[in-house]
């Protein structure tokens, strides 16, 4: 059974608008061939989006009103935007599919990890490498967007913003795997 409005409290809205803006980032992007200033409107809704992202879970946690629900849509939307921003940047040549690949990999190995952790009743919380991770991902996504027109030596701006976010990608997926894999090796019986 689907969530009525009444269950709804501003951080989940605040999840709920971040998937809502990521067509919105993406039909933007799409647009920039014909349309002036397509990239900077895509970049100004992505940092809205990406500002939801910090807002939704402190305010969570500052009005006490954590809820299951404010989790799997607060995860949910941060993979739509991500995936979406990434998946579009690609299509416009502002964006590696190798650095995708391993983002969005990282991002359904977590959650497989977390889906069998919850059989097992243990909880695999958000570390400080995951959020470094975001912070990077979201930092490195609205920079392509406003590309600036020169190159830092080989790369420009935000492809190497792009490296460390998935430096701290891979390190984020490590981590979660050295502190919960073990999750993984438990027996359950048939």
């Amino acid at each position: 059974m689907l969530p009525t409005i009444a269950a709804m409290n501003v951080p989940n809205w605040l999840a709920v608008i971040r998937i809502v803006l990521t067509p919105v980032v993406m039909a933007f992007v799409l647009l920039s061939g014909t349309m002036d200033g397509a990239f900077g409107i895509a970049c100004g809704v992505f940092v809205i989006a990406a500002l939801t992202d910090f807002a939704d879970g402190y305010l969570a946690r500052r009005w006490q009103i954590t809820t299951t629900l404010g989790a799997f849509l607060d995860s949910v939307a941060d993979k739509v935007l991500v995936t979406g921003s990434l998946l579009v940047l690609i299509e416009v040549g502002r964006a590696w599919s190798w650095a995708a690949f391993i983002i969005i990999g990282r991002e359904l190995a977590v959650m497989g990890l977390r889906g069998v952790a919850a059989l097992e009743k243990s909880a695999v919380p958000p570390s400080v490498w995951g959020k470094g991770k975001t912070v990077f991902q979201f930092t490195a996504i609205g920079l392509a967007m406003v590309r600036p027109a020169s190159e830092w030596g080989p790369y420009f701006l935000d492809e190497w913003v792009m490296l460390i976010a998935v430096f701290f990608t891979l390190l984020s997926a490590w981590d979660y795997f050295r502190h919960y894999g073990s999750a993984l090796r438990i027996e359950r019986p048939d």
